[in-house]
């Protein structure tokens, strides 16, 4: 009995201490890639807008969100750095031609003929 609350005590210290060692590992990983930002990455805010770094200062960041606008950011605020082949992925357009073959294809076999719509719609 007189070990069970220093049992007690360890068993709910060592998950704490654990979870507060992960949390303080993922903010000074967020913490370097807020610092490391340089002009030209395509980021995303924690807004959910995506950019790309056109100018940068101690506390701000200059996003270009749109061909010729321009918006202040903290640093703060970006959430992460778009991997590289993400970027050119989508600027190739490689998943849309996917996706409008995979459209055309859904189109086709929904497609039926006159009879066959006359047949489906008579039946009881």
């Amino acid at each position: 009995m007189e070990l069970l609350f220093p049992l007690l005590l360890v068993a709910l210290l060592v998950p704490m201490f654990l979870g507060v060692r992960r949390q303080k590992r993922e903010a000074e990983k967020v913490a370097s890639m807020q610092d490391n930002l340089k002009i030209g990455d395509q980021v995303i805010t924690t807004s959910g807008l995506y950019g790309t770094v056109v100018e940068l200062d101690d506390t701000t960041v200059d996003l270009e969100i749109a061909e010729d606008v321009v918006t202040t950011w903290l640093r703060q605020a970006i959430r992460e750095v778009r991997a590289e082949d993400a970027v050119t992925t989508e600027s190739t357009g490689a998943d849309a031609t996917s996706s409008d073959d995979a459209d055309a294809t859904a189109t086709a076999t929904v497609e039926e003929s006159t009879e066959q719509t006359e047949t489906r719609l008579t039946k009881d």
